[in-house]
């Protein structure tokens, strides 16, 4: 396939997974983005406040176990994943974050961390009360994927959260990434607050709250 033919096909099937997903408009967001226009309408949302069923691992579940990671465990996944090489997970550690993660046998499948105190998003602070925290870094490993590994990774962590006594966790949810609502959706999360988020070519950092929710 000739260059020319090959760059209008990737065009083509960018639009066209941004159109099936229902993404264009967090595609025409990211696009904005680059040039140095950055508006991010997002929600403030409570997680594991609402009693449902248990998401289940799809398939054979057994070998599958939580638990907490440390450095060991940190240093597999920094030198796994391609792209996260400028993140310090450990540092997250240090200042005295939780990072918990599912393993099935000896095999890292999928881990995220737990932020109390407060959490800091494009310029705005949120600070949390003792039972308070913020949920962050999700990832799960690629053999494992389509599994239903997310959600149960999710409500286990709501349950170890409550052991730590917190009883309200946070994320964040933005505006236009329909995959991320109904992922939220499912997990009976609740959305608090509506806000916009305006950076103007990295200098100007903007925050306003648009709406409060009961």
């Amino acid at each position: 396939m000739e260059v020319g033919n090959t760059k209008r096909f990737y065009r083509i099937h960018w639009l066209w997974n941004i159109l099936r997903y229902g993404l264009f408009m967090q595609g025409l967001r990211n696009r904005f983005a680059k040039i140095g226009i950055d508006v991010m309408p997002y929600y403030w949302t409570l997680e594991g406040a609402e009693e449902f069923e248990p998401p289940k691992i799809k398939g054979d579940d057994s070998g599958f176990e939580m638990s907490y990671f440390g450095e060991i465990e940190l240093d597999y996944i920094q030198n796994k994943i391609k792209g996260i090489a400028h993140k310090d997970l450990k540092r997250y550690l240090k200042e005295g974050q939780i990072c918990v993660g599912l393993k099935c046998y000896n095999d890292i499948v999928a881990y995220m961390f737990i932020k109390k105190n407060e959490y800091r998003f494009r310029g705005k602070t949120f600070k949390f009360e003792k039972n308070e925290a913020y949920l962050h870094t999700m990832y799960t490993f690629e053999a494992f994927r389509g599994r239903g590994i997310a959600p149960y990774l999710r409500y286990q962590c709501y349950k170890i959260a409550k052991k730590e006594g917190i009883t309200r966790t946070y994320s964040i949810s933005e505006y236009f990434n329909k995959s991320s609502k109904k992922f939220k959706k499912k997990l009976c999360a609740r959305n608090t607050e509506l806000y916009i988020s305006i950076v103007l070519f990295k200098k100007i950092r903007k925050t306003f709250l648009l709406k409060k929710y009961d």
